[in-house]
This record gives C-alpha cells, structure tokens and sequence, in this order.
C-alpha cells in the first residue's frame, strides 16, 4: 500500500469532519429569521452534532472490532454526504435538526478511528496528525469563508449554501470504497477495551471536553458575536474565516514540534494562554481582526495536541482507537454544552460579554488539567506501525 495513497484518503476524510458545522455560524441570523428561532435553539444546530461526536464515539470502536475502521469510515462519510443533502429541504426546524444530527453521528464515527488509522498506517505519527488537523482545519475553513459567497451565488439560498459541502463528503466516501473492499487484518480490530481505570485517560477526556466546549462555543457564536459589536455580515464572516485560515499553519506546526523538542506541557498551557490574551483583547482599544488571530492561534494549537495525546499514550492502533473513542466520547459530549450555554446566556442578557466571561474561566480551568497531565514519558509518536499484510494488494 503506497503511503501517498493512504495520505489522500486520510487527507478526504479529515477535511470532511468540520464543514456541517462550521458552515452554520455565518449564516446562523439568517437561518435564526427564516426559521423563526430563538438563539439557544439555533445553538443546537452545533451542540447535536457535537454531541453525538461524544455519544457514538464509542459505538464506533465496537464497529471497528466486527467490520474493520475502512468500512466504517467509508459509511460514515456517506452518511455525512447525506446528512447534508438534505439540507437542500431544510424549510423546518426540524429538517435541518435532523441532519444536523445525522452528520454528527457520521463524524463522531470517525473521529476515533482516524487516529487508530494513523497508527497502524503510517511510520511517523506525529507527521500525520499534522495532516489530519491541517486537513481538518481546512475544511472548517473553506466551509466557514464561503458560507456567505455560496448564498450569494446559489440563489441567496441558505439552504443550497449548507447542502453544496455533500459534494465533499461523498467524493471522499467513494474513494475510501476500495480500501474497504481489502480484507482486513486482525491486527486492527484487535479486541480493545475502553481505558476506564486509567487516570491520565480521563484527565485527557476532561482536557478534550474542555478543549471542545472553547473552541465550538466560538465556531458557533463568533460571527454574531462580531455582527453584534457593529460589524457587517460580511466583515463578521471574514473575521470567522481569519480564525479559522490562521489554524492551519499552527496545526500543521505544533505537533511537529511537540514530537521534536518534547515539553508537552509548556505547548498545551501556552496556547490556552493565547486563546485568553484573545478574549481579553476583544474587550480593549485593539483591532478585533488582532484579537481573533490570537484567539484562532490558541485554538489551532490545541485541537491537534488533543487528537494526539491519545496516540502517544497508546501502543498499537486498538489501543489508539480505544484511548480516542474514550477522550472523544466524554469530551464532545462536555463540549456539546459549550455553545448551549453561549446561547443562554446570550439570549438572557442580550448581551455576549458575560458568555465571554464565562469562556475565560473555562480557559482557566483547562490549564489546571493540563498541568495535570503533564509532559509525559519519552515520546512514542515515531513508533513504527503494524501494516496489514493484506493490505499491501489494495
């Protein structure tokens, strides 16, 4: 199996992970007038999928163990497909609810898998999670700048404008196809537990939740937090697209560097530093377009550290399957309450400065975890994998 190959599939599938979600925020005030719903309800067209990314992550190691992680993934990213074709009939709540839904159920079945995938694929992990996050990050970013452009040019319809990132995720179902047509090794679905009696797995799971509620409470809200402080739809759309487009380069950078000079957590504590000098910034005499890089530099540091402490801390792909299912479960669904809680506030006060508050001391809380956690021992991230023998035919 040529590594280039498995690379494009993982890079189709990554970039897959984050566009159902991201693609709602700048349009979040015109689905919230057509639709007639108040701001905590819009709130949980990203708290449902980002809470069933914490409820079916563990369903997806169990699916993985009786038809191998290619099949599941390959299903998961048809049903994302689907989930979000069908907004093109989102005239309801309801309807755009369901596939909201529906496309989380598809992402928390990869999440996981994805990481156990990178384990047993490729010879330096570290590498590729720095493609994973790059490729994540990427497609939050495509989905979030061309929210408001799709709109204009697909008939000022929000509803062609949610349902055009199908294209994506079915072309990458469609390629993931003939990998999971190869036979499978037992190697992968090797029968793996949840490690429920291991500390550092939990203190990883409440550092993911916390990690999850920050960064989806801003994905889902910073756009009309900006559009609330007086800026245009338009300047609001391109400030959530700075903050996502910063991500990639720190994405791609930061596990790189966690692997080569070690001190994970010096890197962990000092991007959740940036994300509170962004928070602060929004509230002092400095441009806003500043304060969101800072706040976006924050983020894109923490997502890849978070996908790959599981990894480090596993020895084979069950292994990092079962440590990411177990983080990615407890930890979505933590953070699923994160942009519920941004809604309430927001629509109690009026006001978005108390949720910010708010989003500060979340901050503060997750560094105190992450100084639990610590630095770890000697890196593992270059361990060489086990590849299927099957798997060289396909």
């Amino acid at each position: 199996m040529r590594i280039r190959y498995l690379t494009i599939l993982l890079l189709l599938a990554a970039l897959n992970l984050r566009p159902a979600i991201t693609s709602i925020s700048p349009l979040l005030e015109n689905i919230r007038a057509d639709l007639h719903i108040q701001g905590v309800t819009a709130s949980l067209l990203v708290t449902l999928p980002v809470l069933c990314m914490g409820l079916f992550a563990p369903l997806a190691l169990s699916w993985s163990k009786r038809w191998g992680l290619e099949k599941v993934i390959t299903f998961s990213l048809l049903l994302i497909g689907l989930a979000t074709l069908l907004r093109l009939m989102a005239d309801s709540t309801v309807i755009l609810m369901s596939s909201a839904l529906l496309a989380g159920i598809g992402i928390g079945l990869i999440g996981p898998l994805l990481s156990g995938f990178i384990k047993q694929y490729f010879p330096n992990p570290a590498a590729m999670v720095s493609v994973y996050s790059v490729s994540l990050v990427i497609g939050a970013a495509l989905a979030a700048g061309l929210a408001v452009p799709l709109q204009q040019v697909l008939r000022g319809s929000w509803q062609y404008s949610l349902s055009f990132w199908a294209i994506l995720a079915i072309v990458a179902g469609l390629s993931w196809l003939r990998l999971a047509r190869v036979p499978q090794s037992k190697t992968i679905t090797a029968s793996v537990s949840l490690p429920l009696r291991q500390k550092k797995a939990w203190l990883l799971t409440i550092f993911f939740g916390l990690m999850a509620a920050i960064f989806y409470s801003l994905t889902t809200w910073l756009s009309p937090m900006m559009a609330h402080a007086g800026y245009s739809k338009i300047q609001a759309g391109y400030m959530m697209t700075l903050f996502t487009i910063i991500q990639i380069p720190i994405s791609f950078l930061i596990p790189i560097g966690v692997s080569t000079f070690g001190k994970r957590a010096w890197w962990l504590v000092g991007c959740s530093v940036m994300e509170i000098i962004g928070l602060l910034a929004l509230h002092l005499p400095v441009s806003p377009w500043l304060a969101i890089a800072i706040l976006g530099i924050g983020a894109g540091g923490l997502f890849p550290l978070a996908l790959m402490l599981p990894i480090q801390e596993a020895h084979n792909a069950g292994e990092a399957n079962a440590w990411s299912a177990m983080t990615q479960s407890g930890g979505y669904t933590l953070g699923a309450i994160g942009p519920l809680i941004v809604g309430l506030l927001f629509d109690h006060s009026g006001s978005f400065v108390t949720a910010q508050w708010g989003l500060g001391v979340m901050i503060v809380l997750m560094i105190i975890v992450q100084c639990c956690i610590g630095n770890g021992a000697k890196d593992v991230m270059k361990q060489k994998p086990v590849v299927a023998t099957a798997n060289k035919s396909a």
